[in-house]
């Protein structure tokens, strides 16, 4: 340590030793800012960063160490080789390059250590050709020792430079770095030029071609300073330029640079976006590849001409800038290929079926007016055929959506096959479909088309093997036979394929104008029903039940009333069979038992409320849920309420009805069997589930006058009620001889017109329930209980 200060002191201009460190410094701060950039770049780009870092750390070390020499004194003169001075300038860099190469690569510490060592090793190398360069009559003697102490003290460094490089973030890191290898470069100098001995040697001829001290002073300060500032300004440059080119290439948009009419440069945007590269557009005007452009600081769509010779759709704007100098005009060419790809699927989307594909209702309702239209114009024809699809939710609601969505696309996929290309085939929605047929012969091409889709389903959908199996009935109307415009032609389709629904299914039918008009008056009752409830058209009536023998009131039916706008009062026996088939019985049902539960809660007394519920509403798997809650809600006592239900309701899934019945009859709610001797298995259903009460039909009630078959089964129906425990209620009672001939028999109640017809209020005088029978037959001398009872509030 003392002698290389020593040396250092003693035979070193200092002045000279801090011109060296500082050319140092600069050389090695000239290496890492390349090498900074190296790391952010892609494998080719990395090397030339490299290569360049190599390049100024070399030079600065080259130059340190010949500064250095130049302020070393050996008392005698110095001169240097031309050949190996320039050697000793190739292997730094060559050195400076291996050494950065190995340690930048990642493969953690040990490859900065492997860095390191090679660093020293190259630096040493260029430091001894440098000194076998040196022209004295001497000899020139190492201290091995000493030398390997030097290389030893050069890797450590150096692998702690790179070290410290690759650790460090920002501005640390290149201070950190460059003085750590200056500390390197300068350890191992100093240290082997203290391990080197002077020998005198007079005798020691000098070649000729050697350079002076001063002139190899001159050659390397300028040199180094030179190639230190130019490595500086490379860097500076080419980061800018990099960053704008890169900026240009990551934009979206294909850039092509103009000037005076001609394409000078073009991005890589661009010439992904074309096909073209820069070698093929260069010189030539934009016309050779984009249609018509606009004038400056427009937008304009336009073509773009490919390589591979499509055209492009693209939009594309002009601006004026300064490029190089010049004034030359930008033209920005942006791809409008995914826009109008999404524009299309958007419009696609809109106008289609996304199960499908097929037309959806919008389409049709532009394609149908279309269709009549040409045929308006030329005199045509025109057929439209409204397709449902049989057994369908059934199928949906067993094998679950999945396979309903295969059996759409299915059906979709055997209406393709059997239309012609001028046909248009739409899905209305559901399991509705419709064909429009412009072209052909009427009825002749429609009934063909219909026989086709009949005979593709009998083979495609074969319902006796397999269960996922759906039929198909077809109602078919048209122009200008069965109507004048989309509107009328799309309602008649429909009644006709409502009629064929109606009436066996699996069948294609022509709308006809007397045979629909039934099926037309059913159509709009099912229609205005939907909408009867919203619009407080239904109320509900409530007709008094009697005990037979004294007269008292015991409770009331709930029915069922719809004003029914310009028709007034419609029959239940009209509305409620085509409510049950649209299935808006459910909503109906449910809101005359709420209605009729709240009614009924109101009265001072606690007379039982009978509702009707519908065999449809049998089928909800919550029948008895809903029930308990409307109870809860009304506050109405489970044993005030009575369910009349008819047979039919037991036909359907008859388990499942059980389970209801067990269900409400566990709440405390009476069952009542209504519409008595009716059904098929009326003795089976009494023996099956133990029923409150029985219900004698009111068919049988109005023949007992005059039909003595009728009094006896009334008179059985009563005696198989006694002997099963089971109160009997005859409606239908209208005169006296029919209310004398039941209380005969034994009937418990009585119900009908001449006892109280339906009201929309119970207006029963509760004070007056104890009446008895009168002894007389005329009915004008009842007692009040007895007559049509006077409206009297319940509250």
């Amino acid at each position: 340590m003392f002698s290389v200060i020593t040396c250092i002191r003693d035979y070193h201009d200092w002045r000279l030793v801090l011109v060296a460190a500082a050319v140092c410094l600069i050389g090695a701060m000239a290496a890492m800012l390349p090498l900074s950039r190296a790391q952010g770049c892609d494998a080719g780009r990395r090397k030339l960063w490299i290569g360049a870092a190599a390049f100024a750390f070399g030079t600065g070390v080259w130059a340190t160490h010949f500064i250095a020499m130049l302020a070393y004194d050996g008392g005698m003169p110095i001169s240097y080789q031309l050949g190996l001075t320039a050697l000793s300038f190739l292997l730094s860099v060559v050195g400076s390059w291996a050494a950065i190469l190995v340690a930048s690569q990642s493969r953690g510490r040990f490859s900065r250590i492997r860095g390191g060592i090679l660093m020293a090793l190259g630096i040493a190398a260029m430091h001894l050709t440098g000194m076998q360069a040196i022209q004295t009559q001497a000899v020139i003697v190492y201290d091995p020792y000493m030398t390997l102490s030097a290389v030893l003290a050069g890797a450590l460094l150096s692998s702690a430079a790179f070290h410290a490089f690759f650790e460090l973030k920002g501005p640390r890191r290149l201070l950190a770095s460059s003085i750590t290898f200056v500390l390197a470069i300068c350890a191992l100098h100093f240290i082997s030029m203290a391990s080197i001995t002077l020998v005198p040697d007079p005798g020691k001829e000098l070649p000729a071609t050697v350079l002076d001290a001063s002139l190899l002073a001159a050659i390397v300060v300028v040199a180094a300073t030179t190639l230190i500032l130019m490595a500086l300004a490379v860097v500076y440059i080419e980061s800018h330029v990099t960053d704008l080119r890169g900026l240009a290439n990551a934009s979206q948009e294909g850039l092509l640079i103009l000037r005076e009419g001609r394409i000078i440069d073009a991005n890589e945007r661009f010439q992904e976006l074309s096909g073209w590269k820069l070698a093929d557009l260069a010189g030539k005007a934009p016309s050779a590849v984009l249609g018509a452009v606009q004038g400056q600081n427009r937008l304009g769509e336009t073509l773009l001409n490919t390589r591979n010779g499509k055209e492009t759709a693209v939009e594309v704007n002009t601006s004026r800038i300064v490029y190089r100098g010049h004034n030359c005009d930008v033209l920005a060419v942006r791809d409008l290929s995914e826009r109008r790809q999404a524009e299309e699927m958007i419009e696609h989307l809109a106008h289609h079926d996304v199960l499908t594909d097929l037309p959806n209702r919008s389409l049709f309702d532009t394609r149908i007016r279309q269709a009549l239209q040409m045929a308006e114009r030329k005199n045509g024809e025109v057929a439209l055929l409204y397709i449902d699809l049989d057994r369908f939710k059934t199928v949906n609601d067993v094998f679950g959506h999945a396979e309903g969505d295969r059996i759409l696309c299915k059906v979709a996929s055997i209406l393709r096959r059997v239309t012609d290309e001028s046909d248009t085939i739409a899905r209305l929605g559901g399991d509705e479909f419709a064909i429009i047929q412009p072209a052909g012969q009427q009825p002749a091409a429609a009934q063909k088309l219909a026989v086709a889709i009949l005979d593709e389903f009998a083979v495609e959908m074969d319902t006796a093997r397999d269960p996922t199996a759906v039929g198909v009935s077809l109602g078919i109307a048209l122009y200008p036979a069965d109507g004048s415009d989309a509107d009328e032609i799309c309602n008649n389709a429909d009644i006709a394929l409502y009629r064929v629904k109606h009436g066996g299914r699996g069948k294609a039918c022509f709308f006809d104008a007397e045979m629909d008009e039934a099926t037309r008056a059913r159509r709009l009752i099912e229609s205005e029903l939907r909408h009867a409830i919203t619009r407080h058209q239904i109320h509900v009536s409530y007709q008094p039940i009697l005990d037979a023998h004294s007269g008292v009131i015991s409770g009331y039916e709930a029915l069922m009333r719809w004003n029914r706008p310009g028709h007034g009062i419609c029959e239940p026996d009209v509305f409620i069979p085509i409510a049950e088939e649209s299935g808006s019985i459910v909503q109906l049902g449910e809101w005359v038992l709420q209605q009729a539960c709240t009614e009924a809660a109101r009265w001072p007394h606690p007379l039982t409320i009978a509702v009707n519920v519908s065999p449809v509403q049998f089928m909800l798997p919550n029948l008895a849920e809903r029930i308990e809650t409307i109870l809860e809600e009304t506050r109405l006592a489970p044993d005030r309420l009575e369910i009349e239900i008819t047979e039919a309701a037991l036909f359907r899934d008859r388990d499942r009805v059980m389970t209801t019945l067990q269900r409400l009859r566990s709440l405390g709610v009476h069952i009542v069997m209504d519409d008595f001797g009716t059904g098929y298995s009326s003795l089976s259903n009494l023996r099956t589930f133990p029923f409150d009460k029985i219900k004698v039909d009111r068919s049988f009630t109005g023949m007992l006058e005059h039909d003595a078959a009728a009094r006896s089964i009334v008179r059985a129906i009563i005696g198989l009620g006694h002997s099963l425990g089971m109160p009997v209620v005859t409606e239908g009672v209208e005169t006296e001889t029919q209310r004398r001939i039941v209380v005969e028999e034994g009937c418990a109640q009585v119900q009908g017109f001449l006892l109280g017809k339906p009201d929309i209020e119970p207006s029963i005088k509760f004070a007056a329930r104890r009446s008895v029978l009168p002894p007389t037959a005329d009915a004008d001398a009842l007692p009040v209980s007895w007559r049509r009872p006077t409206r009297l509030a319940c509250e």
